[in-house]
C-alpha cells in the first residue's frame, strides 16, 4: 500500500544494499541504492569502502539543518570522495558538495564531491570547487580511486572562519523548505 501522507511516495521498505538496514522504499531511495550497487558491482569497491548516510548538523538564527552525505568513500583509511544524490540540476548541488567535503571529516579537506541526479554526475575537486569531469563515467573506479589517493592532497582545512562559511553554505542550501510557506501536514505531525 502507498503512504502518500508525506512529500515523497513511500512504496513500504527495502533493504539498504550495505548495511541491511531496513529504509522507507522511495523513489529517490532507490536510486541510491542503484549507485550503492554501481560502486560495488561494476565500479569494484568493496562494501566495507563506502559509508552511507553520514550527516553534518549546523544551526545559524535557530535554523537547524541535517545535510545528508548519501556515500563516502575510504581508500586505504582516506576519505577519498563524498557522493551526493540529488533529482534535477547538478549545478545547483556543487556548492554545497563542496562545502560538505571540505568540512565532513575534522582532520583534513575530502579532495574530491561528486554529485549525481542518478542518470548524470559531476567530479569536483574541493580544493577551488572546479569540475573535473562530467557523466556518470567520471565516478571513479576502485583502481583509479587507489591511484588517486596517493596523488591527492589531503590537507587540514581547520580556518574557523573558511569551517564557519562552509556550514553555513549547507544550512541554506540543504534546508528543506516545503508547501511554499503554506500548511504543511508533515510540519503538524511533528
Amino acid at each position: 500500500m502507498l503512504d502518500t501522507s508525506g512529500h515523497h511516495l513511500v512504496y513500504g521498505v527495502l533493504n539498504d544494499y550495505l548495511t541491511g538496514e531496513a529504509l522507507p522504499d522511495t523513489d529517490d531511495e532507490r536510486i541510491r541504492q542503484g549507485l550503492a550497487r554501481l560502486l560495488v558491482e561494476q565500479l569494484g569497491y568493496c562494501k566495507d569502502e563506502l559509508q552511507p548516510r553520514m550527516t553534518i548538523n549546523s544551526c545559524f538564527n535557530n535554523n537547524r539543518v541535517r545535510t545528508l552525505i548519501e556515500l563516502t568513500v575510504r581508500i586505504n583509511g582516506r576519505r577519498l570522495f563524498i557522493l551526493r544524490y540529488g533529482p534535477g540540476s547538478l549545478v545547483t548541488r556543487e556548492t554545497a558538495a563542496v562545502a560538505a567535503a571540505r568540512i565532513l571529516d575534522p582532520a583534513y579537506r575530502i579532495p574530491l564531491a561528486i554529485v549525481t541526479n542518478g542518470r548524470d554526475a559531476e567530479l569536483l575537486e574541493t580544493a577551488q570547487g572546479k569540475v573535473l569531469a562530467s557523466g556518470m563515467a567520471c565516478i571513479p573506479d576502485r583502481q583509479r580511486a587507489e591511484s588517486m589517493v596517493q596523488e591527492l592532497v589531503f590537507e587540514p582545512f581547520t580556518d574557523p572562519g573558511r569551517r564557519d562559511k562552509a556550514l553555513r553554505i549547507l544550512n541554506v542550501f540543504d534546508q528543506e523548505v516545503c508547501c511554499a510557506g503554506m500548511s504543511c501536514a508533515q510540519d503538524a505531525n511533528q
